[in-house]
């Protein structure tokens, strides 16, 4: 219960929620049968859409600009500067819904210039159900890998591989969802316990590189402090650590 208020207490949690659920509704009220079909492939492209989020956007260099700098540290450095802070757990509102919105729009224009009828429908099926609650999914097991809570054998294994990728190799497992470790091991950013033991820890693991008092995170450090409850002593600790 207490996992279940923290995450809608976030309102990209709430939002998406509210997208499957209007989904699903529209689906049972609406669509054609065959249309619920067509879930697993909204389950399977957000796997994809996790991996290629995290790596390739996610992890962008730092940009020079503040302001740049700043929205990306909303958005996951911080995350990893303060990786048990509860309102760095989540996707910011304002990532998740231009993204749903641009994945729904591009399935439906697909299926639409592919002549495929009842294009809408496959569009809420693939992207506002399947896509949607495989989201949820991810910020479900997301938010349960950093918290020290009583977990399932799956939640166990996503947390070890997601520990790896927090403290060791910022690099490497970038997926989160059950299952999305084939997506790694594909795009060869999976690494084995062996070579995890012979490997140095990265240098500046929490800042992904930089150094902790690199002027453009003192500054988004203090920017966003009040925001997300970062007390003096966390913000002298990272920029010390």
């Amino acid at each position: 219960m207490m996992r279940l208020r923290l995450m809608f207490s976030h309102a990209s949690v709430r939002a998406m929620g509210l997208a499957a659920v209007i989904g699903c509704g529209f689906l049972i009220l609406h669509a054609p049968w065959w249309a619920w079909l067509l879930v697993p492939l909204g389950i399977g492209a957000q796997m994809l859409n996790e991996y290629s989020l995290h790596r390739f956007i996610f992890h962008l260099p730092p940009p020079e600009r503040q302001w740049a700098f700043d929205m990306l540290y909303q958005a996951h450095y911080g995350h990893h500067d303060f990786p048990t802070n509860h309102g760095l757990f989540f996707v910011p509102v304002w990532v998740a819904l231009p993204v749903l919105a641009v994945n729904f729009c591009l399935v439906w224009a697909l299926a639409t210039v592919l002549g495929i009828p009842a294009a809408f429908d496959i569009a809420v099926a693939i992207v506002m159900v399947g896509g949607v609650s495989t989201f949820l999914t991810y910020e479900w097991f997301h938010m349960t890998a950093h918290l020290t809570v009583p977990k399932t054998r799956v939640e166990r294994h996503v947390t070890t591989l997601h520990n790896q990728h927090h403290f060791r190799d910022f690099s490497k497992w970038f997926h989160v969802s059950p299952g999305g470790e084939v997506i790694d091991r594909m795009m060869y950013t999976a690494i084995d316990r062996d070579a995890l033991k012979a490997q140095q820890r990265i240098e500046f693991i929490r800042t992904l590189g930089l150094s902790p008092d690199d002027p453009r995170l003192i500054s988004a450090r203090a920017r966003f402090a009040g925001k997300y409850g970062l007390s003096p002593t966390e913000l002298a600790q990272a920029a010390a650590s």
